[in-house]
């Protein structure tokens, strides 16, 4: 047992770092100048705080095993001095590290029978300790079979898990009938991670009592210090903790009581060194343990213990897994008093606003104030889920003035929390009690909560949207295609992330993983510039309906407009129906089909359901029958695809690049022009994939002049291009951005031959050369889309973008 307390150099193993709220622990342990050696399934937040990283699944306690004794191995040098955890879910394999390794800590066997809160009472009958009856409950039939002596009210609850998540009250058969099969079909460590031990659910007598709090710190068998909260009321029937106030109103004789009940069970538990938190209840009858969590308390159990003693448990927790001997002088009286809030909704809902006066924490009596959630995020309460969003913890001289300094705190903190907009669908489904469908509510609330955020994101707080990127990663630098394909989605990923955007890229080539990726993810807003799924251009739009399916907000247009657009012949009928000026056309699904005799050649014969030009060459335009069939056998025989053959239009070429959604927010981009008439001889004047793609032939080398903007056309022609084009993008219902392609004849009469609702947007094509024209750089122009796609969502009632165009 070591003297001192100089730890500066040790090394300590943190399992688990905890969610972002132990970021304070993690700070601390870096001001004892400790090495943390982190035992976590991946890197997170912490980076900045751990030294070295042991990667390993903390729900295996064997792969948890090799990872350690793989890293000794690996670091001779580094020489672990003793494991902790801050982290319910990560009791047991610290427990089990510790026989191991022979650090300092509680048995594992010890800490099994204490996580299992059914064993755990087992343990009290066995050894003269009181406890509630129990009685482990594995199926309905038991239910009904209840033995008489189990009187209502009952509290039925999980043998493992934490924050009283699934822990209820119920006042009748049919309550527990009902609470029993909404746990049973919800339980999971999905819903709450500390439940990954273990399922069982089980019954007990609920006890009538004032409960408390036993804070305590151990060692070698010898309680060094120990201090007593008071938990406010709870919401019950879900046991839903409200506050707590330290030191403890109670009189002293039951505060004696309750430390003697939490010795004489950690004696007997053989539990010898450790920070402990007790729960437990002071009836008229005596004290009675709720449950024992082998770590130090959550939230703010560490801030309001050193505030009122001048104790820190985190401190201590490392001098006792390092093995350094403790001594605490605890003063007669506290040094203040403290009482704190948890920030907790009446009902499952999104959290709009949050505003906390600047000058709260320069109230002297205020001790902390945390919130972990952000306007726009979802919150859950009971029987969807257990959140608290914040807390405070504030201070006075007696616990009347904490008591009276806490409602004026709490006054200068302002929050809204809405059940969802008006508009939104959720929360407006009914159900037959409490528990019916809480599940699926809360899938909805999680996904419907990324619209509602982004209806409320402004221009200011733009950048601090979590961006996907919906894209394709091809490896093979042979494929051209592919390669142009993934360059756009990785240039929008760097020049996001160069403004201050958190970016993530999601390959919809890997189709096995994006649905659980995209699902499991906190994305805000995808910006969707995927084109491809299982190597397909045809399933372009189902990227787009996997967005809507899963809620998550995306730019561009809506999978109705990306599938038609796709198809050129359903595009010509409309465009036709509308009266926008096409080329003369028909169609052919066989090489049986007739073809419409009054078409005029030249003709170009297109694949009718492929992009990137593919399919088309310089044989595509037919000066005669025979030239006809033959590219007709490459299209429909070769390709297995329907063609679509249009009249040739002799001509430039022009790209009405376009930007918004509606009246107020759409502009025309400067036009784009394409002339061919300097092409080399015999090379009809169209982009044929190869010039689009192949690398050694260009636009240029193949004596195509670009230019941007069009230059020497009449105001008249300019603002008929611009207007066909706004029609075409409108009947065609795009959102966000598109292109729209028009030829003109000698005329200058025009013909719309496509729209593209997905255009290619990377650095040096068209759409953003265009937009760069009236000002934007390529990062204003991204950005111009997210805002355009976030006022898409903006006032709209749910899934409005896919409702057809009434402009």
């Amino acid at each position: 047992m070591k003297n001192g307390s100089d730890m500066s150099g040790k090394s300590i193993l943190l399992v688990n770092t905890g969610s972002i709220k132990k970021k304070f622990i993690l700070q601390k342990l870096k001001k004892l100048g400790l090495k943390i050696i982190c035992l976590n399934k991946e890197k997170n937040w912490a980076q900045s705080y751990v030294d070295y990283w042991i990667i390993a699944d903390n729900t295996n306690q064997t792969e948890c095993i090799l990872a350690i004794k793989e890293f000794i191995a690996n670091n001779p040098d580094i020489k672990i001095n003793g494991v902790v955890t801050f982290w319910e879910d990560d009791v047991l394999l610290t427990s089990k590290i510790a026989d191991k390794f022979n650090f300092i800590g509680i048995p594992y066997n010890v800490a099994k029978r204490v996580r299992n809160k059914y064993l755990f009472r087992a343990f009290c009958q066995e050894n003269g300790i009181p406890a509630p009856k129990h009685i482990l409950i594995k199926s309905l039939n038991e239910i009904e079979n209840l033995p008489e002596s189990f009187a209502f009210p009952l509290v039925i609850k999980p043998a493992y898990g934490a924050s009283s998540a699934f822990v209820m009250k119920v006042n009748s058969k049919d309550e527990l009938i009902s609470t029993y099969s909404y746990i049973k079909k919800n339980i999971s460590a999905s819903a709450e991670s500390a439940l990954s031990d273990g399922l069982d659910i089980f019954l007990e007598e609920y006890i009538e009592g004032d409960e408390v709090d036993v804070d305590i710190i151990i060692q070698n068998g010898k309680i060094k210090f120990w201090s007593i909260s008071d938990n406010y009321q709870t919401k019950e029937p879900f046991f839903v903790e409200t506050g707590q106030s330290i030191p403890s109103s109670l009189p002293l004789h039951k505060q004696e009581e309750l430390v003697e009940l939490a010795e004489e069970t950690l004696e007997k538990l053989s539990i010898q060194n450790g920070v402990v938190h007790f729960e437990a209840k002071s009836t008229r009858e005596g004290p009675v343990p709720i449950e024992i969590n082998l770590r130090m308390g959550g939230d703010y159990v560490y801030s309001y213990i050193k505030g009122a003693w001048g104790v820190d448990f985190i401190e201590y927790a490392i001098k006792i897994a390092l093995g350094y001997f403790i001594k605490i002088h605890k003063p007669e009286s506290s040094l203040k008093f403290i009482v704190g809030q948890d920030f907790r909704p009446d009902y499952s809902g999104v959290l709009l606003s949050l505003n906390i006066q600047e000058n709260i924490k320069k109230l002297p009596y205020v001790e902390e104030v945390h919130f972990y959630k952000e306007v726009g995020d979802p919150i859950f309460s009971p029987p969807e889920g257990y959140d608290n969003f914040g807390w405070i913890t504030v201070s006075g001289y007696s616990l009347i003035e904490a008591q009276d300094n806490l409602k004026n705190a709490i006054k200068e903190i302002k929050y809204e929390i809405a059940k969802f907009a008006p508009e939104s669908s959720i929360g407006k489904t009914t159900r037959k009690n409490s528990f019916s469908h809480a599940a699926l509510s809360t899938k909805l609330y999680v996904r419907a909560a990324k619209i509602e955020k982004i209806r409320r994101v402004t221009k200011d707080k733009q950048r601090k949207l979590h961006i996907g990127i919906a894209c394709n990663i091809y490896e093979e630098s042979d494929n051209l295609v592919g390669q142009e394909l993934m360059s756009v989605g990785k240039n929008i990923e760097q020049t996001l992330r160069d403004r201050g955007y958190k970016v993530n890229f999601f390959d919809f080539n890997e189709v096995d993983d994006i649905y659980n990726s995209l699902k499991d993810s906190e994305i805000d807003l995808i910006f969707n510039v995927c084109e491809r799924i299982n190597n397909s251009s045809l399933l372009e739009p189902h990227a787009a309906a996997l967005f809507d399916i899963l809620q998550i907000p995306y730019t561009g247009s809506n999978p109705s407009t990306l599938s038609l657009c796709i198809d050129k012949i359903r595009v010509k009928k409309l465009l036709n129906y509308h009266s926008i000026p096409t080329p003369n056309w028909d169609y052919v699904y066989t090489m049986e089909d007739e073809i419409a005799e009054d078409l005029k050649y030249p003709l170009i014969v297109k694949p009718s359901n492929t992009d990137n030009s593919i399919g088309i060459t310089n044989d595509s335009v037919v000066a005669n029958h025979e030239e006809l069939q033959k590219q007709l056998k490459k299209i429909i025989v070769d390709l297995n695809c329907p063609a679509l053959i249009e009249e040739y239009i002799e001509g430039d070429e022009y790209d009405v690049s376009i930007l918004g959604n509606e009246e107020d927010d759409l502009k025309v981009l400067p036009l784009s022009r394409s002339i061919f008439r300097d092409m080399p001889q015999g090379y009809w004047h169209i982009y044929t994939h190869d010039i689009k793609f192949a690398p050694d032939v260009t636009p240029e080398k193949m004596g195509i002049i670009v230019q941007r903007p069009a230059k020497n056309i009449s105001k008249k022609l300019e603002a008929l291009l611009s207007e066909i084009a706004l029609d075409t993008y409108n009947i065609l219902d795009c959102h966000d951005y598109g292109r729209v392609e028009i030829r003109v004849d000698k005329d200058d009469n025009p013909y719309v031959l496509e729209l593209n609702p997905n255009p290619s947007i990377n650095i040096g094509n068209c759409v953003p050369e265009v937009a760069k024209l009236t000002g934007m750089d390529y990062g204003d122009f991204l950005e111009e889309i997210i805002a355009l796609a976030i006022k898409k969502y903006k006032n709209k009632p749910p899934y409005y973008h896919l409702q057809t165009n009434t402009i």
